[in-house]
């Protein structure tokens, strides 16, 4: 398996998904989207196994401005504003491969075992 976890070191679910593969001694790359971000290939092909870019985006995210922007976006512009500003992205987004997952789910990831 090759998981990547992207999310902030202050999300409480972010740091649950981290404990629950260091638990079962699986190895996995941190991601820090404060820090790094994605590329826009990899936020592609996250939104292509969640079903779409509206799954990633957090509606609760603190940067309210944006998120509200977000819905009067054609599909292309709301592409590049996330790409911009990925706070707005639910976390933590956990990928193996071309399988990915928004958020803690642990019960998905079992079957990736």
């Amino acid at each position: 398996m090759n998981i990547q976890i992207f999310g902030t070191k202050k999300s409480f679910d972010t740091k649950k998904a981290q404990r629950y593969f260091k638990e079962r001694r699986i190895s996995f790359q941190f991601i820090d989207l404060k820090e790094k971000g994605m590329s826009k290939g990899e936020l592609q092909s996250v939104a292509n196994a969640v079903g779409g870019l509206d799954k990633l985006i957090n509606p609760d995210a603190k940067d309210a401005d944006t998120v509200a922007l977000l819905q009067y976006l054609t599909a292309d512009q709301k592409f590049e504003k996330v790409l911009d500003n990925q706070q707005v992205l639910c976390e933590p987004v956990v990928r193996n491969g071309k399988k990915a997952t928004v958020g803690y789910q642990p019960d998905v990831w079992k079957g990736w075992e």
